[in-house]
């Protein structure tokens, strides 16, 4: 009998070291997958900001705009002064929404597109689109900075096309790069919202 108990003594005590060992690997196992939740919420609140959507009415109306209205550009402007005027209040939204303070900025801009509906027959209506287009682009970059880092590719397109308008040409004989520049603003745009 003597033999039994030091067989159940040593039972005993293999079997409280396997308990101790499943009891560790079970406290590892749920502290890993605490870590792991604490490191999927950290990632989440540091989430890069595009993946946040705004979805901004007033943005999504200028989209809208240049997307259905690409062949409207006529001698009197009211196509690139609505874009203009649209595209102004979009960034502005956008501005509001990043807590970026670019009022100035787009009153200089809404100045330069009521401008080319003065006269229709004045021949500095480029000059006042490229001011316009500089204005809005460069806010729209500083946006970008601020808040979508990973849209500086198309930030820097919005830039290219509004510095392709050529203010000593009429407006009308560059209605491509105009309309490319209201198109890349569109774009990245939607991208943010």
């Amino acid at each position: 009998m003597y033999s039994i108990k030091i067989n159940v003594k040593r039972t005993s005590w293999v079997k409280g070291l396997a308990g101790l060992s499943l009891a560790m690997l079970l406290a590892t196992t749920i502290g890993c997958n605490d870590k792991k939740k604490e490191d999927t919420k950290e990632e989440t609140s540091t989430t890069d900001a595009m993946s946040v959507k705004e979805n901004n009415s007033t943005v999504a109306e200028y989209v809208t705009f240049v997307s259905n209205d690409k062949n409207k550009m006529e001698l009197d402007h009211a196509y690139t002064n609505e874009a203009l005027l649209k595209l102004t209040s979009a960034v502005d939204a956008m501005a509001g929404e990043v807590d970026y303070d670019i009022k100035a900025d787009l009153e200089k801009a809404r100045e330069s597109a009521n401008k080319i509906t003065e006269n229709p027959f004045e021949t500095s209506h480029a000059d006042e689109i490229r001011k316009a287009a500089e204005i809005l682009s460069g806010s729209l970059q500083n946006i970008q900075i601020a808040k979508y880092p990973g849209l500086s590719s198309e930030a820097a397109q919005v830039k290219s096309s509004a510095m392709a308008i050529d203010p000593k040409i009429l407006t009308l004989d560059q209605k491509d790069a105009v309309k490319g520049f209201f198109a890349k603003s569109a774009d990245l745009l939607e991208k943010m919202n």
